[in-house]
């Protein structure tokens, strides 16, 4: 039974025919294939995406895959869903349907073409946009269609002068968009597209300075040449515009997810961490830290991690008075990823810095570091607890307990 249908009285029956013969639950997206059968509009698509030629009812073959919205049925469903609504049954809401690749191409070829007045190209590349934030399939479709070729064009027609909402239009829709290796290197391979980013890194608007960051951050993780990522990691500017994102009272989630993304795909070009610590990375990585989502912040922990790994990085951190406490309490608080990163930056940070060992022993880190070498954590995650409880061994307070030798460390482990 549907989560959205719980708790529901036992005395209410859903229909047969409201039904997905699929799922057996009740459609929310009713849709008609090419046989005459009607499915729930996710259970047809996974049944062929799993690789079925065939109509599950009728075993005939599907010579057409379009599936076309049966808004009658969906119209009865909403109506029961309604009449029951006592016995605990919600109403599904009237599903959205996925962009028909006509219209996409329509728009693309009306916002590209020159011959189109100004404000039709600018309207049509805004409807582009938001079927694009509409959902996946709408991307997909939106990708299936040479858009990204197109938009790029767009976005990059003219470099030297200012841009205009035509760019920044094409900017946006690209920023939802994956790119090929190809595409990628398109901008990589021209000094004067990345800069131009790095422009819009500055703008007046947050939301082109967080879709540049987003296409920067594209490019730079979809091309293998470490030449080229370090080209781009060295562009004047780059690293004050993304840690600027970070930094703004303005930003919002998405903007906070894009920004560590771009600064930790930058930050893997090992020679440019300097610049990220210049550019004021460490205060923006530790004072937006609680901020960040889980998966934002495993990467976010993971940069704190690079930039320990020189000698500049350890010393802001440890400078910052947030840094330790901070990174002591996130073991085995987020996941097991974010534990294996806080304690390699603390690993680092205390190698470097005797004041950084007692701030860590006053925060608690031997309790947090005992439980973890005992906990389901990665392996890698237990090895850095290992050298770091041997670390501040001389830092022990004297607890017979903190100084077993159960908790001996082995001599052989090597460093992350």
């Amino acid at each position: 039974m549907p989560a959205s249908l719980v708790p529901l009285d036992v005395s209410v029956q859903i229909p047969y025919h409201f039904r997905c013969p699929i799922s057996l639950e009740l459609m929310h997206d009713p849709v008609t294939v090419c046989t005459g059968q009607t499915y729930d509009r996710s259970s047809i698509e996974s049944w062929v995406a799993t690789g079925n030629t065939t109509c599950p009812v009728t075993r005939a073959p599907l010579l057409d895959f379009s599936l076309i919205p049966n808004h009658t049925l969906r119209r009865l469903i909403q109506d029961w869903c309604v009449a029951n609504r006592s016995f605990g049954v919600e109403r599904i809401p009237t599903p959205k349907q996925p962009a028909d690749p006509s219209v996409v191409r329509m728009l693309l070829n009306q916002g590209s073409s020159e011959l189109v007045s100004f404000n039709l190209r600018l309207n049509a590349l805004r409807k582009l946009k938001g079927l694009a934030r509409d959902s996946d399939k709408n991307r997909a479709v939106i990708a299936a269609n040479d858009a990204r070729e197109i938009l790029l064009s767009i976005v990059f027609s003219d470099v030297s002068s200012n841009s205009s909402e035509l760019n920044h239009e094409s900017l946006a829709i690209l920023s939802m968009l994956s790119l090929s290796e190809a595409e990628c290197l398109y901008v990589a391979t021209v000094s004067d597209r990345v800069g131009y980013l790095v422009k819009l890194l500055f703008h007046s608007s947050i939301d082109i300075r967080v879709n540049s960051a987003a296409l920067i951050e594209i490019v730079a993780a979809g091309i293998r040449s470490p030449e080229l990522r370090s080209q781009i990691s060295n562009v004047d500017g780059i690293f004050e515009g993304i840690i600027g994102i970070l930094n703004c009272q303005l930003a919002n989630a998405r903007a906070l997810k894009i920004g560590i993304k771009a600064l930790f795909a930058l930050c893997l070009v090992k020679q440019s961490r300097s610049r990220a610590i210049t550019a004021g990375a460490v205060p923006a990585l530790i004072d937006r830290l609680v901020e960040f989502e889980k998966c934002d912040a495993e990467r976010a922990l993971a940069t704190v991690e690079l930039l320990c790994r020189i000698s500049s990085g350890c010393v802001s951190f440890a400078a910052h008075a947030l840094t330790v406490p901070l990174l002591v309490r996130i073991i085995l608080k987020i996941s097991d990823r974010a534990t294996e990163y806080a304690v390699g930056a603390l690993l680092s940070i205390c190698s470097a810095s005797e004041q950084a060992q007692r701030e860590a022993v006053a925060a608690g880190v031997l309790t947090q570091l005992l439980l973890l070498v005992q906990s389901d954590c990665t392996e890698r995650a237990k090895r850095k607890a290992q050298m770091l409880l041997k670390l501040l061994r001389d830092s022990w307070p004297d607890d017979p307990i903190a100084n077993s030798d159960d908790f001996a460390c082995a001599d052989d482990v090597v460093p992350f």
